[in-house]
């Protein structure tokens, strides 16, 4: 059973990890970040089986994990850093010239955790399914699971990746679309809207379902639900809502802090709102 309140704990000093980071390099993308911090506790702290001290880029016997919308790195990197892959002091080096921790995550650094670069928004899913297929090829019972924005089902590789899991029944595969309705130029459904979603991923063949994202106790419920559901034919995705730039009012219900930095003063105010739990880096 989940302890909850403990996993909210740590999502709170989650966002505080996210506020600090880019408000001192100012640069980064705080609104997607403190939006999806929820379902990164949970899934780094609760739902996947995975390593910290003995981690590989194979991943064998283990879950692995791939994020697709690669500009939210600030959310990861406080993840990784929490559940032990590296210092967490580390985090000061966000966004700095030879830091690890750049704006988009890459691979040639090294960074523990990290295991394609992402940020070209579109390809995480087609790396997943590999991956996805790579263990069952292998017989390694561990799932893979992807997280992408909504905003980014408007590149076309997605749906092309979407048709293949589909067709080659990739049922070890659980896919995560951030529903928060932002993207860098406004709101989604006034940039391309997307229609309906659960009708065009169930079209290509998946088991389509929702939750909440910022509601901890739905999303672990959700989550554990949709591992079991794997490997029984059809990939899984979860539409889950969220709000950008959750738990700092002023950056809530706007497209705005998609990619801007809190000054001083604005950095103060959402500290202000955002518990220390856990021990600022």
């Amino acid at each position: 059973m989940a302890d909850v309140a403990q996993l909210k704990r740590v999502a709170s000093q989650t966002r505080r990890d996210i506020v600090r980071m880019v408000h001192a390099q100012q640069s980064g993308h705080p609104g997607g970040s403190l939006g999806c911090a929820d379902f990164f506790v949970a899934l780094y702290h609760e739902i996947m089986v995975h390593d910290p001290n003995n981690w590989n880029m194979d991943g064998v016997n283990e879950d692995l994990f791939f994020l697709s919308n690669g500009h939210i790195s600030p959310v990861w990197y406080s993840t990784l850093a929490r559940s032990g892959y590296f210092d967490v002091k580390e985090l000061a080096t966000f966004r700095k010239i030879d830091s690890r921790l750049q704006g988009h995550p890459t691979t040639h650094e090294g960074l523990p955790g990290i295991r394609i670069a992402s940020g070209s928004l579109g390809q995480g899913l087609s790396a997943a399914i590999g991956a996805a297929q790579t263990k069952k090829m292998n017989k390694d019972t561990k799932n893979v699971f992807v997280l992408m924005g909504d905003g980014e089902l408007q590149e076309g590789q997605v749906w092309e990746a979407a048709i293949y899991a589909g067709s080659k029944k990739v049922d070890n595969l659980i896919a995560t679309v951030d529903c928060n309705n932002r993207q860098i130029d406004g709101d989604v459904e006034e940039v391309m809207s997307l229609g309906n979603l659960r009708a065009k991923w169930e079209a290509f063949g998946w088991n389509v379902m929702e939750t909440n994202g910022n509601d901890m106790d739905q999303l672990v419920g959700t989550l554990k639900e949709a591992q079991s559901k794997t490997g029984k034919v059809s990939p899984i995705v979860i539409l889950m809502k969220t709000e950008m730039g959750q738990g700092v009012d002023f950056m809530m219900g706007s497209h705005k802090w998609h990619g801007i930095a809190p000054n001083d003063e604005q950095l103060a105010q959402a500290l202000n709102q955002l518990e220390e739990t856990m021990g600022d880096y």
